[in-house]
Parts: structure tokens; sequence; C-alpha cells
């Protein structure tokens, strides 16, 4: 089995799926969207996950958002990791192959939340065929128990899973519990790749030893965190703390405001105008949005010259 330790370093991007006024797709955001992460030097994007809205899409849909966005990065300035996460296991199956037939650079699904597996045996039954489905590329399972109701060891999962799943590369942990990162982290001789996916406490993830983060906030904040990333390798915990401060703040006004129409209300802000939510997601008012761009100005954690691409020297190895 490959080591995948390093397979994902730095900032991937969870980025939003464009949509026009009527809900229904804009496509050619997506190339404004890729321009923007690779200027802000972000490594990847993590598509159709939560920030993407991917459970509120489509199959269809779902397929058209990965073939636009691997056109957007041919030239592999980004990896392209696609949500294949579904309820239905056929339909996770074929998002997963549709994913290496369309040359993705690796592959994640999240739980099912609706009929919920009660063991690591049963979410691993779940998870075998999706990853043999796409068994050329890194399988990443995203655990995000505050959105699916699934709270599982994912030290056992790895450890299991090692055996059951020839391409197991990682997790995308999005859970606040730091104990079982750091387990993560250490498992099967850290040979997996534990990307943190809490924008608000990135600065804890490094603290841990994580490689790499998946998050939000990267779409149009990337500068931010290469900047706590940059004190933290230079030993400078001040400078680091305060930055993080910024981004705690951050997202406490996303969870004011509602994360998802928040987070596309900021990208317009920046240039890259995303459009609006789905429902059941509320879409904000003018009013709102005024208000709430306001206060992310008087934060100070945007940087507006996008063509500026973030040395590699302040990213994690």
């Amino acid at each position: 089995m490959r080591n995948y330790s390093k397979f994902l370093t730095g900032l991937v991007a969870a980025p939003h799926t464009p949509m026009h006024a009527d809900g229904s797709l804009n496509l050619d955001i997506i190339e404004r969207q890729a321009a923007r992460l690779i200027a802000d030097g972000v490594r990847g994007a993590f598509i159709c996950g939560s920030t993407g809205e991917g459970l509120s899409l489509t199959v269809v849909e779902r397929r058209q958002v990965a073939e636009r966005w691997r056109t957007a990065i041919r030239d592999g300035a980004l990896k392209l990791v696609v949500h294949a996460g579904h309820n239905s296991l056929g339909d996770a199956v074929a998002l997963a192959a549709h994913a290496q037939e369309i040359g993705a650079d690796a592959v994640s699904i999240l739980s099912p939340s609706y009929f919920k597996p009660g063991t690591v045996d049963d979410l691993l039954d779940f998870c075998v065929p999706v990853a043999a489905a796409a068994d050329s590329l890194p399988f990443y399972f995203y655990d995000i128990p505050s959105l699916t109701g699934v709270e599982l060891s994912m030290r056992e999962f790895l450890r299991k899973g090692r055996a059951r799943i020839p391409n197991l590369a990682g997790v995308k942990f999005t859970s606040s519990n730091l104990m079982s990162l750091q387990e993560c982290l250490e498992a099967e001789d850290g040979r997996f790749n534990i990307l943190f996916g809490c924008d608000e406490m990135l600065l804890a993830g490094l603290a841990l030893g994580v490689p790499g983060a998946v998050g939000s906030t990267y779409n149009y904040a990337a500068p931010l965190y290469h900047k706590i990333i940059a004190a933290h390798q230079a030993g400078d915990l001040v400078t680091a703390q305060a930055l993080q401060l910024k981004s705690v703040k951050l997202v406490q006004l996303l969870e004011q405001f509602g994360v998802l129409p928040a987070g596309k209300a900021i990208m317009r802000l920046v240039g890259v105008d995303c459009g609006p939510v789905r429902l059941p997601l509320r879409r904000l008012t003018e009013d709102q949005i005024s208000r709430l761009l306001r206060q992310v100005e008087a934060i100070g954690v945007l940087e507006r010259k996008t063509e500026t691409v973030i040395g590699l020297e302040s990213r994690p190895a």
C-alpha cells in the first residue's frame, strides 16, 4: 500500500458551486474560481462537497461541475478532488467512476446520513465499492459528523480500512476533536494524508502536524492562512495567534449570516460572483449582504491583489 502522507499539502479550497439567479448551474464562472485559487497559491480544489452544495445537486449536475473543473485546471496547477458522497451507494459508485474517467486527482465520500452506518465495519462496507470504482485514484473519507450525524472512530476506520481499501489515502477531518485528529495523524505509522477541515482552528492543526487543510474560506482569504502557516513555521506564535483570531472572527460572521450564503456573498466582493444558494438554504437580502461585507472588510482578512502568488516557503511541506 502506498504511503500517502504527503499527497496533498498546504491549502485546498472547497469551492462554491456557481449558480444563476434562478438556481441553475453557472459553469462559466468555474474558470474564474480556478484562476483565483491559483493566484492565491492554493494547491487544490475539493469540489461538490459541503461548500459546493454537492448534496443539493443532481448526479448529472455533479458530473457537469466535475468536468468543467477538470477543463479549467487541465494544466495541473491545482489538484482536483471530487466528492462523490451520496446516500445512494449506486450513485456514489457512479460518481467515483466518473471522477476517475475524467482524470481527477483524488476522490472522496462522506457517510450516508439518512440511514446511517452504526459501526466502522458498516461504514467500510459502504466505502469499499466506491473506492474500487476509482481504484487508480487516492480515496479520502470525508468525516464531518456535525452534518452527517455519524461519529465513528477515524483511527479504527484507518486501521481496518488499510486492509480493505488499497487506495485509501486518508481523511478530510472536519471535526473539532483534536485528540482524534492526533490519533489519525499517527495511525499506521503516519502513512495517511490527514487534511484538517476547520479553518478557524488551522493553527491548532498545524501544531499537531497536519500537512494540509481543506476549507471554504481559502476561496477568498487564502493569503491570511498562508501568513498563519508562515508564522507557525517561523516559530512566531504571537503573530500566528493574532492572525488565527482574524479567521475566528471571520467564521463567526459566516455563522451569524449563514455559512454558505455568506461565503457566496464574499465571493462577489472579491470579484468572482458565484450567485445564490439553493433551497432549503436561505438567500441573503441585499441589506444583509451589505452589512456582512462591511463587517468582513473591517476584520481585514481580504487581499484584493489576486495576481500575487504566495511563495512555497509559506506553505506546509
